[in-house]
């Protein structure tokens, strides 16, 4: 059994100084349960305690070449020597706009921001701007980030199957005045998608929407549905805001949209884009772009740093001229095949979605196709995996909606130590189930 005596010992006097002592509510597992980092190195991270970990979380997504790559920090380096934030611009900047839309042709005109949440909350204003409407829609389950227009939630766990599920606010301090811009519809529905603008279109303005679903098990857009959706957007004069902050330059060069042969009028990216280092992006057609300082406000402090700018560049330039991509893809095909060779053996049910390099994993023969069908299934099996793989130095996210991400460092070592380990925790669970059956 590991130890996680010296993350007990600091998460109590952490809890002193930080809520929750982590700087963000998801970092906190619990009282005993929380993990404090020392480090991170390729694929693998080791605790404060000396457990090591093979990592499948890898930060929600920002690694994708691997922790502390080498070709990544020595470009950050050199953007340490630039000298930072000018409140000013550098040349870097344009560098990287012009790569990032070489690699996502609806990515005409681009603005950098800090964190996914901001490239997003300025994709609604920008939207809001251009449409002169302020409601949107979003898909129920759905991820955005943590600001206001976007924390609300339709409540699952009480409804009767009857008519449209409660809408509560994602925790305290949520505005209920905003809940009237929000109108939520499951995923792979253009019907109901329509009947909301043949209702809302004169108030709704932006369409914002994650194609795989990556803070729900990547449950998957259906590519005919996704066409759909881009006609009504069109029909009822709605921005189509793509929010690429997870898939973006991970499951393609040029993301979501590649995969399934569309184009968003906005999108966002973060995550991946800088390995780690923090950036993000909102992007789009020219014409809605331009509207960006001729009436829309964003601006920033620490936007394009020169540091993170140095990384973005550098990792887009592995992304899009080498097989980093097509490497991660092989990778996550083999561990699929593997895990799905322990299930088969023993006869659990089991499937995946997503994209091999952002995969869901459920315990049923059939995925679920939206939120409502992922809240009505059974994750008991995966509730009671995560915390035996934890134990056997494979880091997954303890909730079962979250995803598991791979990178470029991930390889044949950690394949074969993954599935050993993975089959150990399978047959602990199993055991622990009868037990408790």
């Amino acid at each position: 059994m590991r130890s996680l005596a010296r993350s007990n010992q600091h998460f109590r006097r952490a809890v002193k100084r930080l809520p929750l002592g982590v700087s963000s509510n998801f970092r906190y597992w619990g009282d005993e349960e929380t993990i404090y980092v020392n480090q991170g190195k390729g694929a693998r991270i080791w605790d404060i305690d000396g457990n090591e970990y093979i990592d499948y979380r890898l930060a929600y997504g920002p690694v994708i070449l691997g922790y502390a790559d080498p070709r990544v920090d020595e470009a950050a380096r050199k953007g340490m020597d630039v000298g930072g934030v000018f409140a000013l611009s550098t040349e870097l900047e344009y560098q990287v706009a012009s790569r990032i839309s070489k690699m996502v042709p609806a990515a005409e005109l681009v603005r950098f921001s800090n964190s996914g949440t901001e490239a997003v909350m300025a994709a609604l204003r920008i939207a809001r701007a251009v449409t002169g409407k302020d409601a949107h829609i979003a898909i129920e389950g759905g991820y955005h980030g943590v600001f206001t227009e976007v924390l609300w939630q339709s409540n699952l766990d009480e409804w009767d199957q009857t008519g449209a599920p409660e809408l509560l606010p994602y925790g305290d301090g949520v505005p209920e005045i905003t809940k009237r811009l929000f109108h939520p519809v499951q995923l792979n529905d253009a019907n109901a998608v329509e009947d909301v603008l043949r209702k809302h279109h004169n108030k709704i303005g932006a369409f914002l929407i994650e194609p795989i679903m990556g803070n729900c098990c990547a449950i998957t857009a259906e590519e005919q549905y996704l066409h759909d959706i881009r006609g009504l957007c069109n029909r009822y004069d709605v921005m189509l805001i793509v929010d690429e902050v997870k898939t973006g330059f991970r499951v393609a060069r040029g993301g979501v949209q590649e995969l399934f042969g569309f184009k968003a009028d906005l999108c966002t990216f973060a995550k991946a884009m800088g390995n780690g280092y923090p950036i993000a992006v909102v992007a789009g057609r020219e014409d809605v772009m331009r509207q960006v300082g001729d009436g829309v406000v964003h601006g920033g402090t620490f936007t394009a740093h020169s540091v993170s700018l140095a990384a973005a560049d550098k990792t887009l330039e592995i992304l899009d001229e080498t097989d980093a991509l097509q490497n991660i893809e092989q990778y996550g095909r083999n561990l699929q095949q593997g895990l799905g060779k322990i299930l088969d053996d023993r006869g659990i049910a089991h499937c995946f979605t997503g994209h091999p390099a952002l995969m869901g994993m459920f315990f049923a023969e059939n995925a679920p196709g939206n939120y409502r069908e992922w809240a009505s299934s059974n994750y008991e099996f995966y509730d009671t995996l995560a915390p035996e793989l934890h134990e056997q130095g494979i880091l997954v996210e303890p909730d079962s909606r979250e995803p598991w991400f791979l990178c470029e460092a991930h390889d044949a070592r950690c394949l074969a130590e993954t599935l050993a380990g993975f089959e150990r925790g399978v047959d602990i669970t199993i055991k622990k189930m009868s037990n408790a059956a």
